[in-house]
């Protein structure tokens, strides 16, 4: 999966591995980092499925969770994926997902907007989408810039496992 390893200025992404599980653990039972994704911290079961998740998504669509590692000394940031997770949502998604979440010890230093930039490149060229999509919590204020600076547009909103997320889409570059 080498052609799947991103690199930018700070910052080294990677397929996620069985390695990234102490990490995973770390951040998924971190109620500031779960408070918009999943309302509360995981159980180690739940991460433990994640985690398989991802190397099956990886396995099964070439794509999925990066895991997003500091290019100096090597400390785990977050993640950033492409998925096809067929969301019971309506309307529903019919465009690659993008995701991402970054370590609340690293928020605010611009990682994830790297990070994300890195992925939409590599989903842009690869993927040959006309878009991508993904979905925010509404007070998730700091996922909603970022996802408006990278070129995300506001198309619909839904309702997601009993929560209000808006949905948006960003067109392939050069598309």
């Amino acid at each position: 999966m080498s052609r799947n390893r991103l690199t930018t200025d700070r910052l080294v992404l990677t397929p996620a591995t069985l390695g990234d599980l102490t990490d995973l653990l770390t951040l998924w039972k971190n109620e500031d980092f779960t408070r918009h994704i999943m309302g509360r911290a995981l159980s180690e079961e739940e991460i433990w499925f994640r985690l398989l998740r991802d190397l099956g998504h990886w396995a099964a669509r070439g794509h999925g969770n990066w895991s997003v590692r500091l290019r100096d000394g090597g400390d785990y940031v977050g993640s950033v994926g492409v998925f096809d997770y067929r969301r019971d949502l309506d309307p529903p998604f019919d465009a690659p997902e993008l995701g991402w979440g970054v370590a609340p010890a690293f928020q605010g230093r611009g990682y994830a907007a790297e990070a994300l930039t890195a992925v939409l490149g590599w989903a842009d060229r690869v993927l040959g989408a006309p878009r991508t999509v993904c979905m925010i919590a509404p007070e998730n204020l700091a996922s909603l810039k970022l996802a408006a600076r990278v070129g995300y547009r506001a198309y619909a909103t839904a309702i997601y496992k009993d929560h209000s997320v808006q949905l948006f889409e960003r067109p392939c570059a050069g598309a």
